[in-house]
């Protein structure tokens, strides 16, 4: 299996804020870690797909590093209602990773690591 890491660095403004990308992007995301480095212990995060604004992790209060592996529920059936038992990967198709940053404390960064498959 073929995996690609990518870095992204986000610095906050002095008001705790940012919004960064990945580059483009082609296959599942298989996962996204934070390592925390000087964000305040009050930094939230949505992470989403530019194109789809697929949501691909959300978090508040955030205070030591973490990691994900996105999937999202299954349709199942001919309602088409999300079922809670099954859950399918999350695809990029020439996509990029949208990071929006709040709360971040006073020009602080953090780094996000997502790797694809």
């Amino acid at each position: 299996m073929h995996a690609e890491r990518h870095t992204i660095a986000v610095e906050v403004s002095a008001g705790g804020a940012a919004t960064a990308y990945s580059p483009n992007i082609t296959g599942r995301v298989h996962s996204i870690s934070y390592v925390k480095d000087d964000y305040a212990d009050t930094v939230d995060w949505a992470i989403t797909l530019e194109a789809t604004g697929e949501s691909l992790w959300t978090d508040t209060n955030i205070t030591a590093s973490e990691r994900v592996y996105p999937v999202a529920p299954a349709n199942v059936g001919s309602s088409g209602a999300a079922s809670s038992l099954t859950e399918v990967p999350i695809v990029a198709a020439n996509d990029r990773v949208k990071i929006v940053i709040t709360n971040g404390g006073v020009s602080t960064s953090g780094v996000f690591h997502v790797v694809v498959t």
